[in-house]
């Protein structure tokens, strides 16, 4: 078995995607219950009992879900989390006055990480992307190791003018695709929400998400290296996106639309392997716009 992924839930009401490596499983976020995550597992041939590390994006709610904490604890699961948020990280998992016994207990198992790579799983290194979410920011990143690169990306705010480079050569790309710009003006949602979302420090419309797909998949074609096996659309709105406009945009490039896959808040994804083309030659079927 080589490197493998499977998106539990992805959008508002939870995140939580699964990387099963020959070496152990990693969580990118926590964002539903360990039960939860354990029916969604069912089936697959992984279970929440396989789980040694959770990596965590940032720290709003949906990225991370405090019911982690006996499993955390019991289990001995690392939990990998930015410098700057540990103490956010303990009032959110333990409340505001912990005891402290179980404060030195949580506190063991959080591993910091700065913006130097960091071995999450023996054999799996993990290089994280800081991003402009709201005012604490969020991280990317670029897991590598068995033989494959993933690049995760979701509540960006923007696209960095470095993501090009950081997402070179990936087997797998996941990337949020949250709102549909003229959906979002259409809402009932107040504007200061709107603003907050559209203006550079909230979530990428389906166009700058396209734009940045294309962006990497060109680079792809220039550089003589083979597409991502799989284009992965993270943290889709609910309320102010839909499947059919996301499909039909990004069908708009016939290079992305068979290695296309949204995630979705309550179903599992498959496990997605890594099985790379070379691309076109010359480009000359990059688009076929309708």
């Amino acid at each position: 078995m080589s490197l493998e992924v499977c998106v539990l839930a992805s959008g508002s009401a939870g995140n939580c995607t699964v990387v099963r490596t020959p070496a152990g499983t990693l969580l990118i976020d926590a964002g539903i219950g360990p039960r939860t995550a354990a029916q969604r597992l069912a089936g697959t041939g992984a279970s929440v009992s396989d789980v040694s590390g959770i990596c965590l994006t940032h720290l709003d709610h949906d990225h991370f879900n405090k019911n982690w904490l006996t499993s955390i604890l019991n289990r001995g699961i690392n939990v990998y989390c930015h410098e700057s948020r540990v103490d956010d990280l303990v009032r959110v998992a333990l409340g505001p006055r912990p005891a402290r016994e179980e404060l030195d207990r949580f506190v063991a198992r959080v591993l910091t990480f700065d913006r130097d790579l960091f071995e999450a799983l023996p054999g799996l290194s993990v290089r994280p992307l800081r991003f402009a979410h709201d005012r604490e920011g969020s991280h990317g990143f670029v897991l590598e190791g068995f033989g494959c690169r993933v690049g995760y990306a979701t509540d960006l705010g923007r696209v960095p003018h470095t993501l090009g480079e950081d997402f070179d050569d990936l087997d797998l790309l996941a990337i949020e695709s949250n709102y549909d710009r003229q959906m979002q003006l259409d809402s009932p949602r107040p504007w200061f929400l709107k603003n907050r979302i559209m203006g550079g420090g909230g979530h990428l419309s389906n166009e700058q998400a396209f734009d940045a797909v294309r962006l990497i998949l060109n680079q792809c074609e220039s550089r003589g290296r083979a597409y991502p096996a799989h284009v992965v659309l993270l943290h889709r709105s609910r309320d102010c996106n839909c499947p059919e406009r996301l499909r039909r945009l990004f069908s708009r490039d016939v290079r992305v639309a068979p290695r296309l896959v949204l995630a979705e808040q309550y179903e599992r994804t498959e496990w997605l392997r890594p099985k790379r083309e070379a691309p076109y030659v010359g480009g000359q079927l990059q688009l076929a716009w309708g």
